[in-house]
């Protein structure tokens, strides 16, 4: 396989130390002790879940809870956690941003010691001053679209120059499709925005004029993309377009849809999703999405003894507990960086000696963990995690087919130059 991302554009800038290392600082110096007090027995320990189980999120979200759940019966098997056993304390924010919040507030009320939960950046954010003041702990698995540094959150997910700038890269590159045209399709809040913003500066510095740029956004649980393809369909007529997407949701199910309604393929106008993967295509019918794209760091169908044992060990957890689409589930990017996010959080309380979350996030620097898509390691102070970039083709039986790969990991740089307003 020919690897075409064997390096980040170099101006993606790191970040200035002195703004870097407001992450594990942002002048909080006070000592979290006791906040993992009344959640902690002499053989127990209880953690938080904070995922969407209903609303226009759930597509994506309830797979999170149910890795997790996997991850917790992993772990206690193996002892849990210092010896205690971790006990899920499971709540539903109803992809509602203020339900968030106030779910965030219940379980940090209960002085859980670590919550695993978000995925909209609407969500996170509507979460993090929740746990800046009550100096709690979130690990947050997915991609995002950067500029931000919390010290009370663990970002596991991708940042802009993990995911965002190499799917550009690539589209514009020969083994790409050498584009001249890029379609920006998102759902209106702030990760496509911002996203996008990154996106267009990327691309009018890398010589994409700003005229064959278009951008426009839809709301949640959006159905009707009829015309919106149409206008797609005309931009595209002069074969050198591609769309970058980062609609959210279900959304993606009737856009799709409508894309092959109309006859568009891939070899018309491919599609490069930031949002999109295995668990979403399994809702969908992929016969039609065969040839488009997305860009993670993580796919089911990569190799590695560590990935099939994942795969196996998710789908037989929830065929066993029968789950909804038992033996047919899938693993994708988030659900890898849920389960090795609790992995993390494991090792390095064990590694600290203490569920004290300052305690926590000083051994969490710099730790390693081998994945189910290789080894990653934790940046030493901006709460990021290491990891490759890689681009895979959608496939007709809702795999991935990866195309290019960075096949090392790539520094997460949560700010940088494509960060500026146009």
């Amino acid at each position: 396989m020919k690897h075409f991302i064997q390096k980040i554009s170099v101006a993606v800038a790191t970040i200035a130390t002195v703004i870097m290392s407001s992450c594990s600082s942002n002048g909080q110096k006070a000592s979290n002790e006791g906040v993992a007090e009344s959640a902690i027995t002499d053989s127990t320990v209880s953690i938080g879940i904070l995922h969407s189980l209903s609303g226009t999120m759930a597509i994506s979200e309830v797979s999170l809870r149910d890795v997790l759940l996997m991850t917790i019966d992993e772990i206690n098997d193996q002892g849990g956690v210092m010896g205690h056993k971790i006990i899920p304390q499971i709540v539903d924010p109803a992809s509602n941003p203020d339900l968030f919040a106030e779910k965030a507030k219940d379980l940090l009320g209960k002085k859980v010691p670590v919550v695993f939960g978000c995925w909209t950046s609407v969500s996170r954010k509507s979460v993090l001053p929740v746990f800046e003041e009550n100096k709690g702990l979130l690990f947050y698995p997915v991609q995002y679209e950067g500029q931000e540094c919390s010290p009370n959150i663990i970002y596991t997910g991708a940042t802009p120059n993990q995911q965002l700038i190499p799917a550009a890269e690539y589209l514009m590159s020969e083994e790409g499709g050498s584009f001249k045209k890029f379609y920006l399709l998102g759902t209106d809040y702030v990760f496509p925005r911002t996203a996008n913003n990154i996106l267009k500066t990327y691309l009018i510095a890398n010589g994409i004029p700003a005229e064959n740029i278009v951008e426009e956004y839809t709301p949640f649980h959006h159905q009707d993309y009829q015309t919106i393809v149409s206008k797609i369909k005309a931009f595209a007529a002069s074969g050198d377009a591609a769309v970058l997407c980062t609609i959210n949701g279900d959304s993606n199910v009737p856009f799709y849809k409508e894309f092959a309604n109309q006859g568009l393929k891939a070899e018309d106008c491919p599609i490069m999703a930031f949002s999109v993967a295995e668990d979403e295509l399994r809702a969908m019918d992929t016969k039609f999405l065969e040839g488009h794209y997305a860009a993670w760091n993580y796919f089911q169908s990569l190799p590695g003894d560590n990935n099939k044992a994942f795969v196996d060990a998710f789908v037989k957890y929830c065929t066993s507990n029968n789950l909804p689409g038992g033996s047919s589930r899938v693993t994708d990017d988030p659900i890898c960086w849920s389960y090795t996010g609790l992995w993390l959080w494991k090792n390095a309380v064990e590694k600290a000696g203490s569920f004290d979350v300052d305690k926590v996030i000083a051994a969490l620097s710099g730790l390693e963990f081998d994945s189910p898509a290789g080894k990653v390691k934790m940046h030493e102070s901006n709460h990021h995690l290491a990891k490759p970039a890689i681009i895979g083709k959608i496939c007709r039986d809702g795999q991935f087919e990866i195309v290019s790969s960075t096949g090392k990991l790539v520094t997460p740089e949560p700010f940088g130059d494509y960060s500026k307003k146009n």
